[in-house]
Parts: C-alpha cells; structure tokens; sequence
C-alpha cells in the first residue's frame, strides 16, 4: 500500500489543488485519480510530480507495510 498523504499536505502548503499539480506536473487525470484513491502510479509520474514541486519522491509517498 501507498499512502499520498504527504503530497496532499505538501499541496495545500503549496496553495495548489489537484487540477493545477495535474497542469504543473504535466500528468493525467487518470493518474491523480488513481492517487486519490491511494492506488499505485507509475514511478514516471512520481517523478514529474517530485520535479514540478522541486522535492524528492519521499517527500510525497510514504509505503505502507502489507496486512
């Protein structure tokens, strides 16, 4: 499991919602979707998210230990 609780956090710090990182990041819909439903993405989109808020992916993921 993953948790984004750390880019949500780290978004409103920002002042973005989700259409503007999608804008900044350059990533799909799709993808925040999936996100927000704490499912799996790509590491590609980790990383437009990590360049676009100039961060590193630990700063917005934290994985979680399997039950």
């Amino acid at each position: 499991m993953v948790s984004y609780n750390k880019l949500w956090k780290m978004m409103i710090d920002c002042g973005l919602n989700k259409t503007q990182l999608r804008e900044k990041a350059g990533i799909t819909t799709n993808a925040i979707a999936k996100m927000g439903k704490g499912e799996k993405v790509s590491m590609d989109v980790l990383i437009k998210i990590c360049t676009a808020l100039n961060c590193n992916i630990g700063d917005i993921i934290d994985v979680l230990p399997q039950k």
